[in-house]
């Protein structure tokens, strides 16, 4: 018997009892459609953690004074900021750098004085894509001030009002002055929109009397993936030289596993996608080889090879999983792509509530796009085919067992 011979018979085997078959390729398909979507949400998920814990807080790598880090001490400064910031920024891997200042102090509307945190802005800079104040048209100039909302809310401040910010300069100067309250913003930043009061860089550094000084310096990297490269050959040039250049995933650890963790949640879901696609196929095999007892033992004793009768069970194991998995494929596909463009909405599905929560020092969004890689369905359908494959192990084994006298007698 030839192998196109073993092709035609397993394909129309396939379909002898279009129920089990359409039953078993229902299930498998939506297994997959299942994993599809779940796997294209995780993956957004994993992309949207990592934009939004480097985007506008960390950056991929950030420069600082030795020891800031550890004490916050307000005279741990990064000296001639402009220059430093001119060499990093001619670095071909630099797409941009955003200097800040960060001055513990007490801001008031009258005599009660509310603990808060005067964070220097470098304005333009950032309001691009990724930065601070890019979801807020707001800007402050002069002694104009920006103020985050819940901090807002509990001073009962609105825009137009004046306050007066009192704290402690670099060299030990008392350092007050009245500003402005230009608007009141969200941020993605829980701290900032609790604490922070947002002023331009060089208002930040004459309060402070720290002109041309930075505690801190946010890089962006051309290609985030290579900030850990980029951090180790900064921490060597003359542009950083007696600071300390730290990657973000040195700067969050606890992120970083958060975000591994998520990345390899689907393993969990395509292992059930498995289970079903084997127990399916098994089934549907094993039914078949009894049903077709007699015809396969009159096969074996026309001399057919047990061989052929193994291959032509495989392959009726393997198309069954793989028309099931192009299937489930495009309905996830299509799925995914329209989840991506109209976006799930998980307040929505839970019945309503918040569109954001906070966690990790951040605020999160609730509608998620989900969406897929070439890599994701490739997977999942060579998975299948794989499982389909190794669950015809067993209704291949009894029928390569099979003797041809008592085969035909059953």
């Amino acid at each position: 018997m030839t192998t196109r011979t073993i092709v035609r018979i397993a394909w129309r085997n396939l379909w002898r009892n279009r129920r089990r078959t359409g039953l078993a390729l229902t299930a498998i398909a939506l297994s997959v459609t299942l994993v599809l979507l779940y796997d294209g949400m995780l993956r957004w998920e994993g992309d949207y953690m990592r934009e939004t814990v480097t985007g506008p807080m960390l950056g991929h790598v950030q420069v600082h004074a030795p020891e800031w880090r550890r004490n916050r001490a307000m005279d741990r400064t990064l000296r001639d900021v402009p220059a430093t910031v001119a060499a990093l920024a001619r670095d071909p891997d630099v797409a941009a750098v955003n200097p800040r200042v960060y001055g513990p102090a007490l801001a008031a509307m009258g005599q009660e004085g509310f603990a808060v945190i005067v964070l220097g802005l470098d304005m333009s800079a950032e309001s691009r894509r990724g930065g601070l104040l890019e979801r807020s048209a707001a800007r402050a100039e002069g002694r104009r001030v920006l103020m985050g909302r819940a901090l807002a809310e509990q001073m009962q401040v609105s825009p137009g009002v004046e306050i007066a910010i009192v704290g402690q300069a670099v060299d030990g100067s008392l350092a007050n002055d009245l500003f402005t309250v230009a608007a009141v913003i969200d941020t993605p930043v829980d701290f900032v929109n609790r604490q922070a009061v947002m002023m331009a860089l060089e208002e930040a550094q004459a309060l402070f009397a720290m002109p041309g000084e930075a505690h801190e310096l946010v890089i962006y990297a051309r290609d985030p993936e290579k900030a850990a490269a980029l951090a180790a050959r900064l921490n060597g040039s003359p542009a950083v030289q007696g600071a300390e250049a730290l990657d973000w995933q040195t700067l969050a650890p606890s992120m970083v596993d958060l975000i591994e963790l998520v990345e390899i949640a689907w393993v969990f879901v395509l292992l059930l996608v498995l289970v079903a696609a084997a127990a399916g196929v098994a089934n549907t095999m094993l039914m078949a080889t009894y049903e077709r007892t007699h015809e396969l033992g009159m096969l074996l004793a026309l001399g057919v090879a047990p061989r052929r009768l193994v291959e032509m069970i495989l392959l009726e194991s393997v198309a069954l999983g793989t028309i099931g998995s192009l299937l489930g494929t495009v309905a996830g596909g299509l799925l995914v792509l329209w989840a991506h463009q109209n976006g799930v909405d998980y307040a929505t599905l839970t019945g309503g509530g918040p569109q954001q929560f906070s966690a990790f020092g951040m605020n999160w969004s609730l509608r998620v796009y989900p969406r897929l890689e070439w890599i994701d369905i490739v997977r999942v359908v060579v998975a299948v085919a794989i499982t389909s494959t190794i669950a015809s192990a067993w209704p291949a084994a009894r029928t390569a067992r099979l003797q041809p006298a008592r085969a035909l007698r059953d």
